[in-house]
């Protein structure tokens, strides 16, 4: 068997595979346990993006629910704001309508107390004319010459 060359060539391709699957398993194993890490990374990569993800999502979930939270107080505030607004125009205006009733009021007190004088002079006028009337009718050149010279006598005393 020693002496058997097919004995000796088993005993060197055992060997030759002991000796090369050493080197060959740990080229193996290293490449495994490299893929594996790069295996591990990305997924610890994409756990982080995830969360990282899962953070922004709540973020902006935060964002909006406080976006929507002051558009609906912008929008209060603006409801306020027109029951303000409509309550100053409502006073506005009535305060406008009360000038303006007052002026009227005013104009027709005016028109009034002008139409009065206006009748005033109207009597004073007729009555000065009737009056002037009866004296030039009644009045003769005597009476007429003493009551002018009656009038002289009380001017003095009149103007002071």
């Amino acid at each position: 068997m020693w002496q058997d060359p097919t004995f000796w060539v088993a005993v060197a391709f055992v060997l030759f595979v002991i000796f090369t699957f050493k080197p060959i398993g740990k080229a193996m194993t290293g490449g495994l346990d490299k893929r594996s890490e790069a295996i591990r990374a990305e997924i610890e990569n994409a756990q982080t993006l995830r969360e990282d993800a899962q953070k922004l999502l709540a973020d902006y979930k935060r964002k909006q629910r406080d976006a929507l939270k002051e558009a609906d107080e912008i929008l209060e505030h603006a409801k306020v704001e027109i029951g303000r607004l409509k309550e100053t125009s409502n006073e506005d205006l009535a305060a406008a309508l009360k000038r303006r009733e007052q002026g009227a009021m005013d104009k027709i007190a005016q028109a009034e107390a002008q139409a009065l004088q206006d009748v005033r002079n109207q009597a004073v006028a007729i009555a000065l004319a009737a009056a002037g009337n009866l004296i030039r009718e009644n009045m003769d050149d005597t009476r007429s010459n003493a009551l002018l010279q009656d009038s002289i006598k009380e001017l003095p005393d009149r103007l002071n």
